[in-house]
């Protein structure tokens, strides 16, 4: 019997430098703008004649080279505003235009699930909603540590979970409103309590001879591969690991990052292979935008462009849409102009991965990519 498509979304928060993650190492521009948050010359992890990954990617390289991995260039929008608050928005709503409310992994799983049959069909791993995933009606599990999750579950009786959501409610209200929070809460607060008792079940289920590090990311994707394993339905997962925002001291900082980051992606993949559970599971890695194509000393300020990563069995490996151009006259305000839209991206998933129509989702027709084998 055919498995059900799986979609796992991983972001990297705070905006991760492109030019020092797909570094082109043989663009003499790159070291003429970089003069200290640079890769060193020979130190990048080669994957083809023009280009390499940072040094701690390593443990990526075995699914460039298997060809389960997709590179997804010059990733973005116009008219980028170089703010974390609203570009994060604009890619978890696929509204550039305007302040969206409603999320496209939100409206993806009501078009998985428009009955609420499973409130599991989309669980966050981390703090808080991300906005991606909000969506009134639709319940979303969000598990900080599922070990102990399910707590939750103890409190009895409308009134005791109407104060607990109450709770909830002047936690967020002050970012957007008493009132929606509310109705938010009202609508679809109890459906998501009501998967805190299924889900504690999954660490009961789980063994696995992979051994996660003791990392923040690492735990999260463990979490992630004990729910996919314990078969509860899930097709959506989120997850997101910080900060990307290295203003200063970014060689240390993002080194860091990646060696975490990858250690915990290469760990996450093994533990579902182990179980014959990773052909249906695609992860999609992005970052709000690049960052600048020139150095502020020991760091990067936000840029435009960036790079987005597709990482599964199913997936056609390769270089996609093309890396911006580092030349001078080229670049927008100093950075690396986008030249493709990341709404493409997710059609491309959507219909091509999850077998959805994607056009309701991001708010149109754009173009896909031909990175999912058929």
């Amino acid at each position: 019997m055919a498995k059900d498509p799986v979609l796992v979304v991983f972001q990297l928060t705070g905006g991760n430098d492109y030019l020092n993650t797909i570094v082109p190492r043989n663009n003499p521009l790159y070291r003429d703008y970089r003069k200290l948050v640079v890769i060193p010359e020979g130190q990048e992890v080669p994957i083809d004649d023009d280009y390499g990954f940072h040094p701690e990617m390593a443990p990526l390289k075995p699914f460039w080279d298997e060809g389960n991995m997709a590179l997804i260039h010059g990733i973005g929008y116009d008219n980028s505003p170089r703010s974390h608050f609203r570009s994060m928005d604009i890619w978890h709503t696929c509204e550039p235009d305007k302040v969206g409310t409603e999320g496209w992994v939100g409206r993806s799983i009501k078009a998985v699930d428009p009955g609420k049959e499973n409130v599991l069909t989309g669980v966050n791993f981390g703090q808080g909603l991300p906005r991606a995933m909000a969506l009134p009606g639709v319940p979303v599990a969000s598990v900080s540590d599922i070990e102990n999750y399910g707590v939750l579950t103890g409190i009895t009786g409308e009134e005791q979970r109407a104060r607990a959501l109450d709770r909830f409610a002047r936690i967020y209200s002050p970012a957007i409103g008493r009132g929606p929070v509310m109705d938010y809460l009202g609508q679809t607060g109890l459906d998501a309590l009501k998967g805190a008792d299924v889900l504690k079940t999954a660490p009961e289920k789980y063994t696995s001879s992979v051994e996660y590090a003791a990392t923040p990311i690492a735990q999260k994707l463990r979490g992630i591969a004990m729910v996919h394993l314990a078969n509860l339905g899930t097709r959506f997962f989120y997850t997101q690991h910080a900060s990307f925002d290295t203003h200063a001291s970014q060689m240390p900082g993002h080194q860091q990052l990646w060696k975490d980051c990858s250690a915990a992606i290469s760990d996450f993949f093994a533990d579902l292979r182990e179980h014959d559970a990773a052909d249906n599971v695609i992860m999609i890695m992005f970052s709000e935008f690049g960052r600048r194509v020139r150095d502020n000393g020991s760091g990067t300020d936000h840029g435009a462009g960036g790079v987005a990563f597709v990482i599964g069995d199913s997936v056609k490996g390769g270089h996609y849409s093309e890396y911006p151009s580092m030349a001078l006259e080229d670049l927008q305000e100093g950075d690396l102009a986008p030249n493709y839209d990341f709404r493409g991206f997710y059609s491309s998933l959507l219909e091509q991965h999850m077998g959805l129509d994607p056009t309701e989702i991001v708010g149109g027709t754009f173009e896909q990519l031909d990175f999912i084998q058929k």
